[in-house]
């Protein structure tokens, strides 16, 4: 089992930035793709971003390319989001994901989730 927690969500105004963390217990997070994904009120849940275990392999939504970056200390057991250029559409309950098809930044199957963490982005 792997514990997911998030941390660093939080009221923001437009234009500005937020790092997202996400620690890992209970197996190393080396062993895992990992990842980030949002869902707004009355939304689905969407992807955001992703990397492999090694970190050579990332991938990001077109919303979010350019502005956001997911990194990882698998020696922390720690995943980032760091968020800039923020738009109220961001405004989402964040969520850290983990993968076991590690060579993947994709995510297309999830085995671990966070609780979330808010982001609320004001105009």
């Amino acid at each position: 089992q792997v514990q997911l927690v998030e941390s660093g969500g939080g009221l923001v105004q437009a234009g500005g930035s937020l790092r997202l963390s996400c620690a890992a217990s209970g197996r190393p997070l080396s062993n895992y793709a990992m990842g980030w994904f949002r869902q707004a009120p009355g939304k689905e849940r969407e992807f955001v971003g992703g990397m492999s275990w090694g970190g050579v392999s990332t991938y990001y939504a077109d919303s979010v390319k350019g502005r956001f970056t997911v990194s990882r200390d698998n020696a922390k057991n720690t995943v980032y989001l760091q968020m800039n250029s923020l738009k109220p559409e961001d405004t989402a309950a964040y969520y850290c994901a983990a993968s076991s098809q590690r060579y993947s930044a994709y995510l297309r199957s999830t085995n671990y989730w966070g609780q979330g963490t808010q982001v609320t982005v004001s105009s």
